[in-house]
This record gives structure tokens, C-alpha cells and sequence, in this order.
């Protein structure tokens, strides 16, 4: 298995696709976070084309167990961001 890519990997091979500058590119990835961040917060979902769609899902208070002691307790109800990955993205990769 490779090794993710990091930021500045991802920095550069889009400055290299764009033609431009690193600093542009950065920026450009800086603010798609920012909106994807405040729009998914929100309660939003972003749909990345070719990639997938991210959301925010609501779970329900639920029984949990500490594994460590067996001892059974409620969790209250929170929020956990999921990923749809893209039919696109899965047939490129298994294809």
C-alpha cells in the first residue's frame, strides 16, 4: 500500500496541473477546505464531482460498553461526517 499524500504532495502535483504557482495552488486547496468545513457544519452535504459527496449524519443517544471494564453506559447523541465515494472514482480504481 502507498503512502498517503500529504499536503504539500498535493500542493505541488496541483500547481504542476495548473500550470501556476505553489502558492496559489495552496490557497485554492486552503479555501475548498474552509467551504466544504463550514458548509458540512452547517448541516450541509458538498458534492465533489468525480469524487464523492460529503455529509453530516446524525446519530442517536445509544448504549456503548467500555471495553476495558464491561461496564455499559448511554452515549449521547452526536454527529459523525461521512463520505459517499463517487460510482466514477470506484470504477476507476477497480477498472
Amino acid at each position: 500500500m502507498a503512502k498517503p499524500m500529504t499536503k504539500t504532495q498535493l500542493v505541488a502535483a496541483v500547481a504542476e496541473a495548473m500550470g501556476g504557482e505553489k502558492k496559489a495552488a495552496g490557497a485554492a486547496i486552503d479555501a475548498i477546505v474552509a467551504v466544504i468545513t463550514k458548509e458540512v457544519a452547517d448541516g450541509g452535504a458538498v458534492t465533489l464531482p468525480g469524487v464523492g459527496k460529503i455529509y453530516c449524519r446524525e446519530r442517536p443517544e445509544r448504549m456503548v460498553r467500555n471495553p476495558a471494564t464491561g461496564e455499559t453506559q448511554k452515549k449521547a447523541a452526536d454527529k459523525v461526517v461521512k463520505v459517499t465515494i463517487a460510482k466514477a472514482l470506484k470504477d476507476s480504481v477497480n477498472g
